[in-house]
């Protein structure tokens, strides 16, 4: 079991501040790869116990659920982390989604209106590849929203994550920070792979020729809505261990708790007693 000064560690390291951590570095935990991956497995362990307890919880009428958010460049390897993290718990406990441009059919509705209609049930952990966020940086940058507009948007997000935790989902916000010069390694590599190729997009580029704008949106985000977590993503085997520690030490402090039984488990024991093989 972590010491009780251990609870937050990783959350007070790479909790966002005035300024990002550096893409390449490992602020708090392993700084090699072979302790990194000993230690996601290890992680894993922790995470499975306590994602069970808590779909356990909600199957007896708790309300409570996690949601990781995944916000970065492209290539910073959202779909990696849901990969390597969360493909360590039962499937049966994890809801994911992933958002990509707004279908016509989505666009007649409010931009929320996708959002709400994937969230977590309660005893599970969802997951959000892109997220609500996207609906300020992308028209942000592409310069179809005004000052007016973002801070109407703002206010609304925050009331939405609000609302969610009033209702008992405890938000958990990773913004996975690449350097340009790893996503532009990975970008060639994807074209260099056929079995990777499937993952380009031409447009990706038209994205990284706004690098400056996207981080100064970022940065925005970051001071106008609650609470965010930086982790370095130029390597993989850190981005996995920091996100999989994120997530335990969020689920620990919730402490779910497995539901009393509704029966007598010394009768049902008794009567197991005399019960033999099939006939």
């Amino acid at each position: 079991m972590a010491k009780k000064d251990d609870a937050s560690r990783v959350r007070d390291a790479l909790r966002v501040g005035a300024e990002l951590p550096d893409p390449g570095s490992t602020p708090v935990g392993p700084g090699k790869k072979a302790k990194a991956l000993a230690g996601l497995e290890s992680a894993g362990e922790r995470l499975s116990a306590l994602q069970e307890a808590l779909f356990a919880e909600g199957v007896g009428g708790g309300r409570r659920s996690v949601l990781l958010v995944l916000q970065g460049m492209d290539t910073s390897g959202k779909g990696g982390t849901v990969s390597h993290v969360l493909g360590l718990v039962n499937p049966m406990g994890v809801r994911y989604a992933a958002f990509k441009k707004p279908t016509a059919a989505e666009r007649r509705h409010d931009y929320l209106w996708r959002i709400r209609k994937q969230l977590p049930a309660p005893g599970q952990i969802g997951v959000f590849d892109r997220s609500h966020y996207e609906d300020i940086l992308v028209p942000r940058v592409s310069g179809l929203l005004t000052a007016a507009e973002r801070r109407r948007r703002y206010a609304e997000i925050n009331a939405f994550e609000a609302e969610l935790a009033e209702a008992g989902t405890t938000v958990l916000k990773v913004f996975l920070h690449i350097s340009p010069e790893e996503q532009l390694k990975r970008l060639k590599a994807r074209l260099v792979r056929p079995e990777k190729r499937w993952k380009y997009n031409p447009g990706d580029l038209d994205a990284r020729s706004h690098w400056p704008a996207y981080q100064e949106a970022y940065a925005d985000i970051f001071k106008k809505t609650p609470t965010w977590y930086a982790v370095p993503a130029d390597h993989k085997w850190y981005r996995n261990w920091a996100v999989a520690e994120l997530l335990i030490e969020t689920l620990a402090d919730l402490r779910p708790e497995f539901p009393d039984p509704d029966y007598d488990v010394g009768a049902e024991l008794a009567k197991l007693k005399g019960v033999g093989a099939p006939a």
